[in-house]
């Protein structure tokens, strides 16, 4: 009987352990942007991902820039963003292992229905030059999200150190920066995603949309366990897999908002 209570306790134990080392294992970390978030996408795809792999995915919502220094600390298994220049880098420089395109929407400027500053059409750079011109409120988000990294080539783009003494960064998210523009009646660039989700628009509208430079591309990298050896590769990889995979792509395209679709799958694209 000793024995066999013994053995019991032990078999109990092993039993603990594995189903302790599941539970990590069944669990990956993804860094990514506040517009997948706020967007409300990962309500559509991970309980689609968890139902077809049974892991789960704790998501830390982040700008760009922030989201890849997650991953180059080995704070994240995996990492889902929207600057391809920054996440080219990243791969080259062996903290990413592959990157793979998933997605694409666009960016757009919007601000006040009223436009004093005369952006409205499909030229990001004319706008901006108005903007600065003018002097006109601009929100900027001044935290190396994708979006500020967007907004900062637009600028560049229209050849302007001096955006104007109405330029503000507020060193925060997509959500927080669109409110800031509605209660003050400003500027701001955000991805269409957000912008479609986002609830207290004011007086806010799209002025400039269209401008084949506003194209927005998503990529999604596994952290390099070359770097960082406890970081869960195989899990990491499984939502690579899925996502990419015509299952995972067809939830991309499935996500709407007042049956307008957020986001375009494009898995394959250089």
């Amino acid at each position: 009987m000793k024995f066999l209570a013994g053995f019991l306790r032990l078999a109990l134990l092993m039993l603990g352990m594995t189903a302790g080392a599941w539970a990590q294992i069944a669990q990956i970390v993804m860094a990514s942007t506040t517009s997948t978030e706020q967007s409300g996408l990962f309500g559509q795809l991970l309980p689609a991902f968890k139902a077809a792999s049974g892991v789960n995915v704790k998501v830390v919502a982040l700008g760009t820039g922030q989201a890849l220094d997650m991953g180059r600390r080995g704070d994240a298994d995996i990492v889902f963003v929207h600057d391809q220049a920054a996440e080219e880098k990243f791969v080259a420089e062996g903290w990413g292992v592959k990157r793979f395109a998933v997605m694409y929407n666009d960016f757009v400027l919007v601000g006040p229905a009223s436009d004093a500053a005369a952006t409205r059409g499909k030229d990001i750079v004319t706008a901006l030059k108005n903007i600065a011109s003018r002097q006109a409120v601009f929100v900027s988000r001044g935290d190396k999200s994708g979006t500020h990294a967007a907004e900062l080539r637009y600028w560049k783009l229209a050849g302007l150190d001096n955006k104007g003494t109405g330029y503000k960064e507020c060193g925060c998210g997509m959500g927080p920066a669109l409110n800031i523009a509605a209660s003050s009646g400003a500027y701001v660039l955000t991805d269409r995603g957000t912008w479609l989700s986002f609830k207290n628009r004011a007086d806010l509208t799209v002025l400039v949309e269209g401008d084949n430079r506003l194209f927005n591309q998503y990529g999604v990298m596994a952290v390099n366990p070359a770097k960082h050896p406890h970081v869960k590769l195989d899990g990491a990889q499984k939502f690579i897999d899925w996502v990419i995979s015509p299952a995972g792509q067809a939830a991309v395209a499935a996500y709407k908002i007042n049956n307008e679709q957020l986001f375009f799958p494009n898995a394959g694209r250089p």
